[in-house]
């Protein structure tokens, strides 16, 4: 069966359902498919910090539920060994962020494409693209019929996720890959216990890191440094728990501990792919770039790219001019490349690295210092905390 449309999205996520949204709202005709099922998305629980801009987004016209279930942070604590330094993000750049679960975005994101009964096509298997430099087709099997689907459109958008088959569709002499591989992973946990803290604390100690986050007024998050190829299953609850206190419980302060129902391992990785347009194709989101999670900066990065490319669509769409899709990918990279130098230089100074020198170790423990104990350095890291200002309009 052959079909036609405009705009081909491959990848129904969050970056995918909101450029869809975008479009829609336009009238630019498209189609979004998606492999996984729209049950197994919503199922893969990941943590979600919200730019000012992201919830922009989210508010304008998709669901303002951010406002109400989310939970607004004015700031973030840094603590080294104890000493507890507040960045108050509304004092000293007027912005804040908001803690609302990636999953919760999909949800909003999902059910608005739903009620406007627009085409988004979940669980169809492996997705296959072709012929990106001329019409695109997207092509897969009817998972019921067992018939096979392509899809003719006049551009194709890949925001299938970081094993991109889009990206890996652009010939390996036509792009770029830039890595940056770290010696250390996150343990993350879920327990059931209150928050500890009302704001995220991000903190350094002579014994690691370790980040104290929320989730739900019942559920906390909580991570903490460890090596690579740490299996979650080797730790018992005290262990982990042990672990959270030497790095944390300081000057009087106690986590709230309980019942741990979810244990994971995150890697980290610093990815770039350019360019971002390659022919009819263009990138946005994870496809094209990653990021380590300590700055909270992978699907705000995923949410400023859909917003780039949505103008430069829309300007396309009505002038069918070439020239409305030739800066879009520089665009994009200028803030990626921001976003990925804030991400490395947080996860420099917080973490402790390994392979690092006695010198090099207790450098980044006074840079750190430097910054917090300077009002510049602190609004210098609340304003790349929170995206920078021409992405915000919430007060």
């Amino acid at each position: 069966m052959r079909e036609r449309t405009t705009i081909g999205i491959v990848g129904g996520g969050p970056s995918g359902l909101m450029l869809s949204h975008l479009l829609h709202r336009e009238g630019i005709e498209h189609i979004v498919v998606e492999a996984r099922s729209r049950a197994e998305i919503e199922n893969t629980h990941r943590a979600g910090i919200l730019e000012q801009g992201s919830a922009d987004m989210l508010v304008d016209g998709v669901s303002d539920r951010v406002l109400h279930d989310g939970a607004r942070h004015d700031g973030i604590d840094i603590r080294i060994n104890g000493d507890s330094h507040h960045v108050d993000f509304q004092g000293l750049v007027g912005a804040s962020t908001y803690l609302y679960p990636q999953t919760d975005v999909f949800i909003d994101l999902a059910d608005e494409a739903g009620e406007d009964g627009r085409d988004v096509r979940f669980g169809l298997g492996p997705v296959e693209v072709d012929d990106l430099t001329g019409t695109p087709v997207i092509s897969y099997v009817d998972p019921h019929s067992g018939e096979r689907i392509e899809i003719k459109c006049e551009l194709l958008v890949g925001t299938d996720g970081s094993r991109s088959t889009c990206r890996r569709s652009i010939p390996e002499g036509e792009r770029r890959a830039f890595y940056r591989e770290y010696p250390f992973a996150w343990f993350g946990i879920m327990a059931e216990t209150p928050p500890s803290h009302d704001e995220l604390i991000y903190a350094r100690s002579d014994s690691g890191f370790a980040l104290i986050s929320q989730r739900t007024p019942e559920l906390q998050r909580l991570y903490f440094q460890c090596e690579p190829g740490t299996d979650p299953s080797d730790w018992t609850d005290e262990d982990i728990w042990a672990t959270f206190r030497k790095r944390v419980n300081f000057g009087g302060f106690e986590l709230n501990e309980g019942p741990i129902i979810d244990k994971t391992v995150l890697g980290f990785r610093s990815f770039v792919s350019e360019p971002m347009r390659w022919g009819n194709l263009l990138l946005a989101g994870d496809a094209a770039h990653t990021v380590p999670p300590t700055g909270a900066k992978g699907l705000n990065l995923a949410l400023q790219d859909v917003r780039i490319l949505a103008e430069s669509l829309t300007e396309w769409h009505s002038t069918r001019s070439e020239s409305a899709l030739a800066d879009y990918s520089e665009r994009c990279l200028r803030r990626v490349w921001k976003a990925q130098n804030f991400s490395y230089w947080m996860t420099s100074m917080l973490h402790a690295n390994p392979e690092a020198s006695e010198f090099d170790q207790r450098r980044s423990v006074a840079e750190l210092r430097t910054v917090v104990e300077s009002e510049h350095g602190k609004a210098w890291l609340a304003e790349s905390y929170t995206g920078w200002p021409n992405e915000r309009t919430l007060p």
